[in-house]
């Protein structure tokens, strides 16, 4: 009771906080784990700075510590005339309804789940496809054939992700071995490092060299064990490959920062586009992330298959099975 009180009362305090003095500009309301979370929410950060710096403007954000909090800050937000308002994450979908359907002149966005309301514009990214080509490319990689997963909250979104990079490492390998576990089936499987590195440890020890995240801030205990244990990991949602040069295979990009770069600058040209957007690979909206972190990592032969893997994936040519359209996955 005494944490939801105290973020009420720093919610109360952004009335006046970072926007424009003319008139109220955009806002974003993180997930748990905060905007610097090297993943999810700090993608998003990104995309506001970004139209910040072009625009000259200025934009509200607000950082939730606990589940309450999503439904007043949009409220608070929403009252205060700010527009659109961009959250974070498939847990602001029964929040978002209510509030969107209780200011229905006020523009919202959402990313990661689908609320089917004139006002709101649901951003769905196709990451099950670029965990195709993560799981290809580590199948490619491997020197020991078996492979692990490890997801955040077992949730089927998080399914998506590790059935993508199954499908994918099945078909670079159909002899590769994908070891997955789930971190938990609670919101704290996000931002759990020491478990992360424990289940990291654990495949490592069932024999796997290269071990994806897809687990938020939990994934860092994932990327800090393999690097421990001379392995190889796979970071997602932002660039990860900086956090151990020559230690993360790649980063399977979820371009978050375009959602609200665009949601930003939409709304402020009065052309904001509500209904489902979905983002996948043939719109950029996913994809691996290649730099001098891990140019060492990859082959050019590796290069070019996953560049050839992409483009029969954009052309329909390769289809990849979705999670969460029945909640199966067609690989094991």
């Amino acid at each position: 009771m005494k944490s939801t009180l105290l973020g009420l009362a720093v919610l109360l305090s952004l009335g006046t906080a970072a926007y424009a003095a003319d008139k109220p500009g955009p806002a974003i309301i993180y997930d748990l784990g905060g905007k610097f979370d090297k993943s999810f929410n700090e993608g998003a950060y990104n995309g506001a700075e970004r139209w910040k710096k072009e625009s000259g403007k200025t934009y509200r954000e607000f950082e939730i510590t606990n589940a309450s909090q999503r439904e007043q800050a949009l409220r608070r937000f929403a009252k205060d005339g700010n527009n659109p308002i961009i959250v974070l994450g498939f847990a602001y979908e029964d929040a978002l309804t209510a509030v969107a359907k209780a200011y229905p002149k006020t523009q919202f966005g959402i990313v990661d789940d689908v609320v089917d309301l004139p006002n709101v514009a649901s951003y769905i990214y196709r990451a099950d496809e670029g965990s195709y080509l993560a799981g290809y490319l580590a199948a490619k990689t491997s020197k020991t054939g078996t492979i692990g997963f490890v997801g955040g909250m077992d949730i089927p979104l998080i399914r998506a992700f590790g059935c993508g990079y199954a499908q994918g490492a099945k078909a670079a390998n159909a002899n590769i071995k994908v070891i997955q576990n789930m971190t938990g089936t609670t919101p704290a499987a996000w931002n759990d490092p020491g478990r992360g590195a424990e289940l990291t440890k654990a495949q490592i020890s069932q024999g796997a060299d290269i071990v994806y995240a897809a687990a938020g801030q939990t994934g860092l205990g994932v990327l800090q064990a393999a690097a421990d244990e001379g392995k190889l990991s796979i970071g997602v949602d932002s660039n990860q490959n900086g956090l151990h040069p020559g230690k993360v295979l790649t980063s399977v990009l979820k371009h978050v920062d375009e959602a609200i770069y665009e949601g930003f600058k939409s709304g402020e040209a009065g052309t904001f586009k509500t209904g489902v957007n979905v983002l996948d690979l043939k719109k950029n909206g996913v994809g691996l992330a290649m730099d001098d972190n891990n140019k060492s990592l990859v082959s050019a032969d590796n290069k070019a298959t996953i560049d050839q893997v992409t483009k029969d994936i954009v052309d329909g040519k390769t289809v990849v099975h979705d999670y969460q359209t029945d909640n199966t996955c067609p690989v094991n």
